[in-house]
C-alpha cells in the first residue's frame, strides 16, 4: 500500500511559477513510477507529466513541455513538479499517481495504482 500526499499548490498570476510536492509512504518508492494529472473544472483528467522508476526517463504531453518539470528524490520518497511560466489554463486540481508497472499509455489514469487527493492550482490572468 502507498499513500501520496500532494502540497505546494496555490493562486499564481500567469507568469509565474510554483512547485509542487508529493510524499509517499512505503519502502519501495524508486521502483514506481510517479505521475502528475490535473483536473480543470468539467474537464477530464489530464496527463502532466510522468517519471519512471529504476530510469528516471521523464515525459510530458506538448501542452507543458518545456515549461514544466516533474523530478523526485528516492531518498525522501518525494515527486516534484516544478511549474514555469503558468497560464489560466493550467487551473486545475493536481493529483501524484504511482504505478509499479510502466505502460507505453502512460497517459490513462487506469494505469495507476495509488492516487493522491490532490491540490489545487489556480492561476490569475
Amino acid at each position: 500500500q502507498v499513500q501520496l500526499v500532494e502540497s505546494g499548490g496555490g493562486l499564481v498570476q500567469a507568469g509565474g511559477s510554483l512547485r509542487l510536492s508529493c510524499a509517499a509512504s512505503g519502502r519501495t518508492f524508486s521502483n514506481y513510477n510517479m505521475a502528475w494529472f490535473r483536473q480543470g473544472p468539467g474537464k477530464e483528467r489530464e496527463f502532466v507529466a510522468l517519471i519512471r522508476g529504476r530510469n528516471g526517463r521523464t515525459y510530458y504531453p506538448d501542452s507543458v513541455k518545456g515549461r514544466f518539470t516533474i523530478s523526485r528524490d528516492d531518498a525522501r520518497n518525494t515527486v516534484y513538479l516544478q511549474m514555469n511560466s503558468l497560464k489560466p489554463e493550467d487551473t486545475a486540481v493536481y493529483y501524484c499517481a504511482a504505478a509499479w508497472v510502466y505502460y507505453s499509455d502512460y497517459g490513462a489514469p487506469s494505469r495507476y495504482d495509488y492516487w493522491g487527493r490532490g491540490t489545487q492550482v489556480t492561476v490569475s490572468s
